[in-house]
């Protein structure tokens, strides 16, 4: 057998050479050649379709709500997991056709400093603001699989400051960092609220970057507490699933 010969056989497998007898111009094509992206693309995005489960009766209570009303307001300290779910139920709802797209948003405000000026277009100054959606939505669906449904539509990611003006119909809205709103920014989201969707609001009034007088997470929650189509959802300390600590340092901060 010629060098040539050996390295193709070493290429494309072993094989019995007597079934091409009469022409040895014909080459059989190469099988079992690996990774095909026809067999795996289903099996590797398998992983980032989990099914969420409550750690805490909070959790089960804001699952059940988002569920039951077309508005809830999640309300409660870092770690207890308001935005994970918020967007979690809203992959669910866009997989399973409930809704046509996804709204993301949340205030463009620096956590108590200033960052100065940011290099980029519009997209990429709000970027740092911005990640933290796109971290949760990543650990949901595969980053390829954002990135499609971003650019075909059925994902948009904004800032509160480009909502206004907007009906968002057949949509699941999430909005995220509530607590850095004013009054009038909220209500100005609230009403945003078109047919057939559905709006989570989150954020820790107690962790806003503006002054107490500024934010209006708390006297929004308060007042639409009254209205039964509404849900308010107030986690606690209990309810925290990161680190046990931040649940101890919660405490006494």
């Amino acid at each position: 057998m010629t060098k040539r010969a050996l390295k193709r056989q070493l290429r494309e497998g072993a094989f019995d050479a007597g079934q091409f007898s009469g022409d040895d111009k014909i080459r059989r094509l190469p099988v079992d050649r690996g990774w095909s992206p026809l067999a795996s693309n289903d099996e590797r995005d398998q992983a980032y379709l989990k099914t969420i489960k409550a750690k805490s009766s909070g959790q089960q209570e804001l699952i059940d709500a988002i569920d039951a009303k077309n508005l809830v307001m999640a309300l409660g300290p870092a770690g207890t997991g308001k935005t994970y779910l918020a967007i979690a139920k809203a992959v669910e709802a866009l997989e399973s056709g409930s809704v046509g797209r996804i709204v993301l948003s949340r205030p463009a405000v620096e956590a108590g400093e200033s960052i100065g000026f940011l290099p980029g277009d519009a997209e990429d100054k709000l970027a740092p603001y911005l990640r933290p959606l796109y971290d949760a939505l990543s650990d949901r669906l595969s980053m390829k699989r954002v990135r499609a449904l971003m650019a075909e539509g059925a994902i948009e990611i904004a800032p509160v400051g480009f909502m206004r003006g907007r009906t968002l119909n057949n949509a699941f809205v999430v909005i995220d960092e509530a607590q850095n709103c004013t009054y009038t920014q909220l209500k100005m989201l609230l009403t945003r609220l078109g047919w057939h969707s559905t709006m989570v609001v989150t954020g820790d009034p107690d962790q806003s970057d503006l002054l107490p007088e500024f934010s209006g997470l708390g006297p929004v929650a308060t007042r639409l507490e009254a209205v039964p189509n509404i849900a308010v959802v107030r986690l606690a300390d209990r309810d925290i699933v990161r680190h046990p600590l931040v649940a101890e340092m919660l405490g006494v901060l």
